[in-house]
């Protein structure tokens, strides 16, 4: 039985305290009484409240409780709307604004913002931080070797409303395209290539093609770096490769050493054929000039021959000899009677006496010379007096 039925007093199911504590009485307060007194209030507060006691006011006096508690809510509501459209930009963000679904054309620039709220649509994007991607994957290369490849790209958002607006998923769309470029470039690329010297221009190549992708799309983004962490052969020829990769090495070095070793002898040997061209060019003027000199001496004996050519030719003779005798070693003196030459074994003479003496070979003066040349002649000239007595003496005999 419900709590407001007949016949169910007293039974203490009375919500308004009106139970079987001696209050069986009292009724429920009126709705219309209590919704009108608030109503008073209300528009005591805001000043278009009356307080007439007529039964007959109330009706007028309700309407304008009523105009004004919903003026007073409009303005409440209106000052909220206005105060939750504020916002602000960091210097590192841009704001792309949407009115009514509709893209504007101005992006919002660092700073304190107003937007009507529930009108307009602000998203705010970072253009400054500098975003990572990092892709591990096994590929196929150009000779048919599959190698683990890990590269790491670094992007920026260049274009704020291409980032928001013209791409649902742009970070999706990077991993597709990075992965798509990676691929293209390490499939056409040598394994060997990828795995040593290379590895610096394959990320370049995959940065640029990755790039053209993201402008193609409109994506708004811009690739700043894209590196190569690692790239390996597979486990079961490492071992081989690592082998590979130490020979490459030896090869540098002695490469490095045999270029040191040329730095070293390359000069030396420069030096050496200047020094070898200096002397040739040293002899060849010295050959040259000599030979200038005996022609000009020959042109000046020649005009001295034709003026006494018997006197010349004596004095030419006589120099030849002079010449000639100045090299020998043996010495041949003119003797005014018998033998028309007297030969000297000088050099004999020399040769025994360096054999018995150990100072230097003696050096004769001309004075010694004539001394012994008249000694010779006296001796010659005793000798063939001797001769002629000894003729005599058997003449005179027979």
């Amino acid at each position: 039985m419900a709590w407001n039925e007949p016949g169910n007093k007293g039974n203490g199911n009375d919500p308004w305290g009106g139970g079987g504590r001696g209050g069986g009485d009292q009724k429920p307060p009126d709705l219309d009484e209590v919704i009108k007194s608030v109503s008073r209030k209300l528009g005591s507060l805001f000043g278009s409240g009356k307080s007439g006691g007529s039964s007959g006011g109330s009706g007028a006096g309700g309407s304008g409780l009523s105009s004004g508690l919903l003026g007073g809510a409009v303005i409440v509501l209106a000052g909220m709307w206005a105060a939750t459209g504020f916002y602000s930009v960091d210097e590192s963000e841009r704001g792309v604004v949407m009115r009514f679904g509709k893209l504007l054309p101005d992006v919002v620039q660092p700073g304190l913002h107003w937007n009507p709220p529930l009108i307009d649509e602000v998203q705010k994007i970072n253009v400054s931080r500098v975003n990572t991607r990092s892709y591990t994957r096994d590929m196929l290369t150009t000779d048919e070797n599959i190698v683990n490849v890990s590269m790491e790209l670094q992007y920026i958002i260049d274009d704020p409303v291409k980032f928001s607006i013209v791409v649902r998923d742009p970070e999706m769309s990077l991993d597709h395209a990075a992965e798509s470029a990676i691929r293209h470039v390490v499939g056409g690329t040598t394994m060997d290539r990828v795995l040593t010297q290379g590895r610096a221009d394959v990320a370049a190549e995959v940065r640029e093609r990755l790039q053209r992708y993201m402008n193609s799309y409109d994506s708004g983004i811009l690739v700043t770096q894209v590196t190569m962490r690692n790239a390996q052969p597979p486990d079961a020829v490492q071992g081989a490769f690592d082998d590979v990769i130490k020979a490459r090495e030896d090869e540098q070095r002695v490469q490095n050493e045999a270029l040191a070793y040329a730095n070293r002898v390359v000069p030396t040997a420069r030096g050496e054929a200047q020094r070898i061209i200096e002397q040739a060019n040293a002899y060849r003027d010295q050959v040259v000039a000599r030979a200038e000199g005996d022609a000009a001496r020959f042109e000046q004996l020649l005009t001295e021959y034709e003026k006494a050519p018997q006197v010349t030719r004596e004095r030419l003779y006589i120099d030849a000899m002079q010449s000639v005798m100045s090299n020998s070693s043996k010495v041949m003196i003119d003797v005014e009677s018998g033998n028309n030459m007297f030969y000297v074994p000088l050099d004999k003479i020399i040769e025994q006496g360096n054999a018995t003496r150990s100072t230097a070979t003696p050096q004769l003066t001309p004075q010694q010379l004539r001394d012994i040349s008249d000694q010779l002649n006296r001796d010659n000239a005793a000798a063939t007096v001797d001769r002629a007595r000894a003729q005599t003496t058997t003449r005179s005999v027979r």
